[in-house]
């Protein structure tokens, strides 16, 4: 079998016997998970080991050039900052900062046992619409969970700069999409002027995931609403808690819609709330404010819009390790769409 790209065994197991202090690692399988587009996800197994002795190790993709989107060392702090809180994370294990190991900084966590849905529920699982609506309820409950985090509290105070954070998400988010520019999209463009010019001011600031979905958590195999883990944090930071709720709602397709740019129809499944639903559920257990709503939302499409970008430049860099990105320049411009219509119309 082929060494994964980005982790080859040779150097994982030996470096982990030594960091864990456990000789079971001298000699181990490392699986390259399919699910993500972003930092590269590896399931590590000793030799001879079980499922239930396997760890997660998390690394930037291979030939990353945008590194800030890629730290290793924010998302190892974030992840262990949130370990004592009411928020399901996995039980971080080392991180290493020495890039002479496997070409990047990379971090070690517990592996978390869960149901990952992507495209479909699991046959069997979350069968009766009660079951669906508990697993909407369910993120969302844990999403005003993170939000109602003290970030000072965690040792995160410095973790962002909440002052100011809209507008520079909105400038950010334009350079990535300059920087990975496929073709003239005067449409995004526009988008993002208009966005710009827009900018509501924050009434609240919290820990951020900046990628919060299903397909982003792992659901309690036998209680469904129950999540055992968040997973992904590579984009948290300190800042408006809103930009969360937004983005959630671009990969939450309702029945009768196709989702512009998500991934999953999951969601247009009976039992699965709407979006609406899901906003009055998030105000009622966080007491926010969602008058601005719909900025936050045609925020969330731009922002879906410049990473797809970002994902399309990767892959014709070859930095996607084998990842199948076809038709992804295709989910641009509904997301445009969706976004000046959330704008112009108040569409959520």
């Amino acid at each position: 079998m082929a060494s994964p790209s980005g982790a080859d065994p040779a150097v994982v197991g030996p470096y982990l016997a030594a960091v864990l202090g456990d000789e079971r690692w001298r000699s181990a399988d490392v699986e390259l998970i399919a699910a993500g587009m972003s930092n590269l996800t590896y399931v590590v197994t000793p030799d001879g080991g079980t499922p239930d002795d396997a760890v997660i190790l998390r690394r930037p993709p291979t030939g990353a050039v945008l590194a800030t989107a890629h730290d290793m060392a924010r998302e190892h702090r974030v992840v262990s900052a949130l370990g004592p809180t009411p928020v399901p994370v996995p039980r971080t294990l080392h991180l290493c900062t020495d890039p002479a190991v496997l070409g990047a900084p990379f971090y070690v966590m517990e592996r978390v046992v869960g149901v990952h849905v992507v495209d479909q529920l699991p046959p069997g699982y979350a069968d009766e619409p009660a079951q669906r609506r508990a697993i909407g309820d369910g993120l969302v409950d844990v999403l005003a969970e993170l939000h109602a985090v003290d970030p000072a509290a965690v040792g995160l105070a410095d973790f962002g700069r909440p002052e100011g954070f809209l507008a520079r998400q909105v400038r950010r988010w334009t350079t990535q999409w300059e920087a990975t520019r496929d073709r003239d999209r005067p449409a995004l463009d526009a988008l993002a002027a208009r966005l710009a010019q827009t900018v509501p001011g924050s009434r609240r600031t919290g820990v951020v995931h900046g990628d919060y979905r299903l397909d982003n958590c792992l659901l309690d195999p036998d209680r469904p609403g129950g999540v055992r883990a968040v997973l992904d944090w590579e984009m948290s930071t300190l800042g408006d808690p809103l930009t969360d709720l937004g983005m959630l709602f671009v990969y939450w397709p309702q029945a009768g819609e196709e989702g512009a740019g998500a991934l999953s129809q999951v969601t247009t499944l009976p039992g699965f709330p709407t979006r609406a639903e899901i906003a009055e559920r998030y105000a009622r257990r966080s007491g926010a404010d969602l008058a601005d709503l719909s900025w936050y939302v045609g925020f969330a499409y731009f922002k879906f819009a410049a990473i797809v970008a970002g994902i399309v430049a990767r892959s014709a860099a070859g930095a996607m390790a084998g990842k199948d990105t076809s038709g992804y320049a295709d989910r641009i411009d509904p997301c445009v769409e969706r976004g000046r219509a959330a704008l112009a119309d108040g569409a959520i």
